[in-house]
């Protein structure tokens, strides 16, 4: 799949921990779709069941869950299952999680659907819960399975506690399915911080601090006194400083140290590197050091590029830089390889799939080498052409502008304009990347055209079908550089900041930036000029024409200006 599209996660429970073959036949069903990825699969033995964890895009995701809860109902007899977890239903709980790109209210929303047609189609009754719940109480997950599978004939005739869907008095169908729970909840993270002390009651003293449900209150504030009850006997509680948060203390024998053991249920109510700052400042209020922190499990890509940029700005120091450095200062920051190396590539969501989309497809363009793409620029192929190169050249032109503001941003003597250039740097990542995509765009463009040449053209209808093909591709071909020319143009704005602005000592830069946008918008005139002249839609290839034209004007005379305002900076 695309990692520049909306990313969900899938974690599904089936009730089979223990039959390996069922729980492969089941994971089969999610393999075969394409736009997702399995990431894990944790069969208990113990407790009769098996987590599957998957990410995809959003339909990928629906789909892929959709033929696994078919499958586990024709594999698994409810019937017959015992185990230590509760459940009510073979595949128990399919809670759909935002990772990028898409809210937690689509999601939610997404969820229903998911609910309704497994009800509709495989006529399993299905409960919605937490951010998907249409009763409040069946928020709850606990509430939607009280009683377990064991009370579902007495649940399914109770107007208050039935399904959301699907809800019909208890049969053979239902007696082997059992029910469903279906939801949609926020990315959960599961981390430990590690503790330069061996003190589980430290460790619990400090995790009692932050955790959202803190610790009992006592008579006096001591933490010795009577514990203080409500009217109704339960202990009052002293909330802790840290919201949607859950943590114990505990000592790992592996690593001979304590931990303060952490469940984050809302990133962006209580951030990752927000939580790491105030378990420093409690285990430091209690003569304890926080060493770094593990993170269990996988984690969201954004999670890491806030915290690095969190650092970065705590230094006054420009967030503008390479995704990889962002993500290095977070490692660094909060000690993610403290106990053991930290690869991002293994664990963090996006890269995972951007990986396994590598394997699946050939190497683009922007993964070569500097080197290797000026070789396959030059072979007998007309791919990667002059719209590929224009882009690469927009590319560097931000790249140029940008280096010029993480100098600006870092030189002595301006330290109170750090905030100033990181900002103009954040906006000239922005257009890089935006221009790295189009690279590959425009020749997957021009390969779109010759797959439609490609097309049969035996029959009447045949020759119709590929000459729609062969124009609209035509169009495409010619809007994508447009799109390059667009995004070139933005670049100087910064390169014009930067000649005006920027360190002195790199106005130099800041013109070849000039001069590298200009060519990026002039070639990819050319290109849409090209293409255009192909098209059989006159209206619309005079239109394309027009605005190209009329952008190559614009960039001629900023060049000019940015060159008239370095050259006068760099006179003898």
């Amino acid at each position: 799949m695309k990692t520049n599209q909306p990313i969900v996660e899938c974690v599904p429970n089936f009730s089979e921990g223990r039959d390996m073959g069922i729980i492969r036949q089941i994971t089969n069903e999610i393999e075969k779709h394409k736009d997702v990825k399995l990431l894990n699969v944790d069969p208990g033995e113990a407790t009769n069941r098996t987590v599957v964890t998957f990410v995809g895009s959003p339909q990928g995701i629906v789909d892929a869950a959709f033929d696994a809860v078919r499958k586990a109902g024709e594999l698994i007899d409810m019937s017959k299952h015992h185990g230590a977890h509760p459940r009510m239903g073979a595949t128990d709980v399919l809670p759909l999680i935002p990772v990028s790109g898409i809210t937690i209210e689509e999601c939610a929303e997404l969820a229903r659907q998911l609910a309704q047609r497994i009800a509709d189609e495989l006529a399993i009754p299905c409960y919605c819960y937490e951010a998907s719940a249409l009763k409040p109480e069946h928020r709850n997950l606990a509430v939607c399975r009280a009683g377990e599978y064991e009370a579902l004939p007495e649940k399914l005739l109770d107007p208050v506690r039935q399904p959301d869907f699907g809800s019909r008095p208890f049969d053979d169908r239902i007696k082997r399915t059992g029910c469903t729970v279906v939801g949609a909840r926020d990315f959960l993270i599961a981390v430990n911080f590690n503790l330069n002390t061996t003190s589980t009651r430290r460790a619990n003293a400090i995790a009692f601090d932050v955790r959202e449900k803190g610790r009992p209150k006592r008579e006096g504030g001591s933490l010795t006194g009577k514990i203080l009850k409500d009217a109704d006997g339960k202990p009052l509680m002293q909330p802790g400083t840290l919201k949607c948060t859950k943590a114990i203390g505990w000592f790992i024998d592996e690593y001979g140290i304590a931990q303060v053991s952490m469940n984050m249920t809302n990133l962006h109510v209580t951030p990752l590197h927000i939580a790491f700052d105030e378990v420093c400042r409690c285990a430091a209020a209690r003569g304890v050091r926080v060493t770094g922190t593990e993170i269990v499990g996988l984690i969201p890509k954004q999670t890491l590029i806030d915290a690095g940029k969190y650092y970065l700005e705590k230094q006054h120091r420009s967030t503008g830089i390479p995704e990889a450095d962002i993500i290095h200062i977070a490692i660094k920051s909060m000690g993610l390889d403290d106990l053991k190396p930290f690869n991002p590539r293994e664990k963090v969501i996006e890269y995972l799939m951007e990986d396994a989309d590598k394997e699946s497809q050939s190497k683009k363009l922007v993964d070569l080498s500097v080197k290797g793409f000026a070789e396959e620029t030059s072979r007998e192929s007309p791919a990667p052409g002059g719209g590929t190169i224009a882009a690469y050249m927009g590319a560097l032109a931000a790249a140029l502008g940008t280096m010029v503001a993480n100098l600006s941003s870092h030189k002595r003597g301006w330290d109170d304009r750090w905030h100033e250039f990181s900002q103009w740097a954040d906006k000239g990542q922005q257009l890089m990347t935006e221009l790295l995509q189009l690279v590959d765009e425009d020749t997957a463009a021009f390969n779109t055209i010759m797959a439609a040449f490609g097309l049969p053209k035996g029959t009447e209808e045949e020759r119709a079908v590929r000459a729609d093909a062969i124009e609209r591709a035509t169009r495409y071909a010619a809007e994508v550089p447009l799109r390059t020319m667009e995004s070139s143009m933005r670049t100087f704005e910064l390169c014009r900041a930067m000649a005006q602005e920027g360190n002195p000592a790199s106005v130099s830069d800041a013109g070849v930036g000039a001069l590298a946008a200009r060519t990026a918008v002039l070639g990819a005139c050319l290109n849409v000029k090209i293409n255009a002249s192909q098209l059989k839609d006159r209206a619309i290839a005079k239109t394309l024409t027009m605005k190209a034209e009329e952008l190559a004007a614009l960039a001629r005379q900023a060049e000019c200006d940015i060159l008239d305002i370095v050259e006068k900076k760099i006179e003898i």
